[in-house]
């Protein structure tokens, strides 16, 4: 490598790590026009510079004088910059007779379409015009910042919705409270109404802080062995009480001594919002079946109850934050509409995942599926009955 194309690599490189511009390396005087098989024009990949501007995930353009398109490479044909030989979207050529008339950059947020049809890529754009009057397009895809920025503004409008229903439930309430102060039961039953809905905001904050620090807001506890007897009997020990308000019996089968991997805490608490989850959609009098079964390098805690079901559909749909296939029967529970997508994102820390098989009217089958870490024990006895 010669000293001037050295000097090209170092300036292409020093362009990257500061967030630069490409210009430096579009502007080396050892880049020449060739033929690509598809024949467009492409620049010789026989400069290190040219070689790394080839593997860029950033789309890069060179226009010439009038124009012309001189290179493209291969993530701006990808991105919709470049299609049969010149610039797709009228916007950007707009842009660029811009720049050649007052020789200055321009930057931009455009929508280009998606080849083969589909969501529109996003791109952050920056044209520049060289001193030969050549014109420099680089090309961002952020598309995936759109997502989740439009993600970030469903969830802030849903949880504002969310705390505005016990919020203002609660404000009535304390008025109503406050014109029944010569009225025992009426007051009495005002105070029960108030704290069914302040409990409900509790759970529902709660419930947020919770899926946020399994969709990573904090740093995920250190992985260790996990007794799945024990996450199974946590999960039991929260869900007691609301079982035995309905008399629903909960049976726990299936095989003992399995290991999982992962955090025992966060397990437990997808577990427990499988059981909750089963009880609050279940008439009294009934019965929950909590399973543990091993099948190679996988293992299974199955949550069965004899409930109302879940139309086909709503299935893909139940997994979804705030998501309540019936929201009427949701607000009689408290139930927030976070508890299975805390237990989606919990199987994917641990790499495992979570299906569903239900018919309406008969009941419901939650499956957490997880890595296995081990079988501690080599004679694992089936075994049948309340935990």
């Amino acid at each position: 490598m010669n000293e001037a194309d050295m000097l090209g690599l170092a300036a292409l490189l020093a362009g990257i790590l500061v967030g630069g511009s490409l210009v430096a390396v579009l502007t080396h005087k050892s880049m020449r026009k060739a033929q690509s098989q598809e024949g467009g024009p492409v620049i010789a990949a026989n400069v290190p510079g040219e070689k790394v501007l080839a593997t860029l995930r950033a789309g890069v353009v060179l226009l010439g004088a009038r124009d012309e398109l001189e290179y493209a490479n291969h993530a701006a044909k990808t991105l919709g910059v470049i299609g049969d030989g010149h610039l797709d979207s009228s916007v950007l050529r707009g842009l660029v007779s811009h720049v050649r008339r007052s020789g200055k950059s321009r930057d931009a947020e455009l929508e280009l379409p998606r080849r083969g049809g589909g969501e529109p890529t996003h791109v952050r754009v920056r044209v520049t015009k060289l001193p030969d009057d050549s014109i420099v397009i680089e090309a961002e895809d952020i598309t995936e910042l759109h997502r989740v920025e439009r993600v970030r503004r469903d969830f802030v409008a849903n949880v504002s919705h969310e705390l505005k229903t016990p919020v203002g439930a609660m404000q009535l309430l304390a008025e109503a409270l406050s014109d029944a102060v010569d009225d025992p039961e009426a007051a009495a039953r005002f105070t029960a109404r108030i704290q069914h809905e302040s409990g409900r905001m509790a759970r529902l904050v709660s419930e947020l802080l919770e899926l946020s620090r399994v969709q990573g807001a904090e740093a995920a506890p250190e992985p260790v062995d996990v007794d799945v007897d024990r996450v199974v009997l946590e999960a039991l020990d929260r869900a007691r009480t609301g079982a035995a308000a309905k008399n629903i019996f909960i049976k726990v089968i299936g095989e003992r001594g399995l290991v999982s991997w992962g955090s025992e805490a966060q397990l437990a608490m997808a577990v427990g919002n499988l059981i909750d989850n089963a009880i609050n959609y279940s008439p009294a009098d009934t019965t929950v079946t909590v399973e543990t079964a091993a099948k190679g390098r996988e293992l299974s805690i199955t949550v069965t109850d004899q409930g109302i079901g879940i139309a086909e559909a709503d299935l893909d749909r139940i997994f979804e934050r705030f998501y309540r296939a019936d929201p009427a029967r949701s607000r009689a529970t408290g139930g927030t509409g976070l508890g299975l997508a805390i237990v989606k994102h919990i199987a994917g820390n641990h790499g495992g995942k979570v299906n569903v098989t239900s018919t309406p009217g008969t009941g419901s089958t939650f499956t957490l599926l997880l890595p296995s870490r081990a079988v501690r024990s080599a004679d694992r006895a089936q075994t049948q009955g309340e935990m």
